[in-house]
């Protein structure tokens, strides 16, 4: 019989192997994989930030969802769109891309809110549109609550807003655990991730397929290192515990809101789009048919077009599109 230090031994060389090996994964990835943006400093923190179009038009402020950065935006053709009437800054949130999470601090969206207002301070923003997709929705609408800081509207995309019961969101958050999971994130994690993500992505675009610009030019390896599954990790556990705490303010949010929400939206349900517009007084609904969670890449076009309508002139009457109905249909 194997003696118990052999075992363990083994056992320790296995683990030695995948650390070192996923240290070195990390740093190829980074190498091929290099900042497309800009950084700023905030509060500790370092921010990477992509900006593009004139300084002087209507400013947007975009933000991903989890597990993502700042290249689904881009690679969805929102950032270029909007580029051509407004000033665009796109985010990496932190722990994601190249912004950094440092681990003494909290991040909830109130605390991620709270670092993008002072950045958007530095960075001369004021009154934006903000426009955050899944995860990011929630940022935005913490945003939209700051008492110090307008917006001129928010578009929110694949959101989820009210708390349910989610096994798989817990189920996922094992690598933000203390200690066991730093250990799973530099060993076993990495693997499991890069076995699961084709899956994972073709149940996020469903029932389209995932789009070939996206597998050619959307930087997986980044979305694998031991330090942004950390940051998945944990928004995947503040998920629910998040639309708990800030449900009952949405109805205090007085700008206007766009709400796009994809029909067959296998990861997040259209329900929770559909009890949102509920609640908010100045909101717009857009059940986008034949779209799954990747709506920005369905419906990029009204979407685009939401945007545009809410930074015209402060001097012109706000244009709103027309909302649509439960099955996804414009009323008249």
């Amino acid at each position: 019989m194997l003696s118990d230090g052999f075992v363990f031994l083994v056992v320790a060389g296995i683990l030695s192997v995948l650390v070192i090996g996923n240290v070195v994964f990390s740093f190829v990835a980074e190498r091929r994989n290099p900042p497309i943006g800009n950084f700023i400093d905030c509060e500790g923190v370092r921010l990477h930030y992509l900006e593009r179009g004139d300084k002087a038009a209507p400013p947007v402020v975009l933000f991903h969802g989890n597990g993502s950065l700042i290249q689904d935006l881009i690679i969805s053709g929102l950032v270029d769109r909007l580029a051509r009437r407004n000033r665009v800054l796109c985010f990496d949130r932190p722990g994601f891309g190249y912004s950094q999470r440092p681990r003494v601090r909290i991040w909830t969206a109130t605390a991620q809110a709270a670092l993008f207002v002072k950045a958007l301070h530095h960075l001369g923003v004021r009154d934006p549109i903000v426009l955050g997709h899944s995860w990011g929705a929630l940022v935005a609408i913490a945003i939209g609550l700051q008492d110090t800081y307008p917006v001129r509207g928010l578009v929110l995309a694949s959101g989820y807003y009210f708390p349910t019961a989610r096994w798989d969101f817990w189920m996922m958050s094992g690598p933000a655990v203390p200690v066991l999971g730093d250990i799973m994130r530099y060993t076993l994690a990495p693997v499991i991730s890069w076995a699961i993500l084709p899956m994972l992505l073709r149940k996020m675009f469903a029932p389209c397929a995932v789009p070939a610009n996206f597998k050619d030019n959307f930087p997986a390896a980044l979305t694998l290192r031991p330090k942004q599954l950390r940051a998945a990790a944990e928004e995947s556990a503040f998920l629910i515990p998040e639309a708990a705490r800030l449900q009952s303010r949405y109805s205090s949010i007085r700008c206007p809101i766009h709400i796009f929400h994809g029909t067959e939206d296998h990861l997040i349900e259209s329900e929770q789009a559909r009890r949102l517009h509920k609640v908010l007084s100045r909101s717009n609904l857009h059940l986008v048919n034949d779209a799954g969670h990747m709506v920005t890449y369905v419906d990029g076009d009204t979407i685009v077009q939401a945007v545009n309508s809410l930074s015209v002139c402060l001097e012109q009457p706000l244009r709103i599109i027309p909302s649509r109905d439960e099955n996804g249909r414009s009323p008249g």
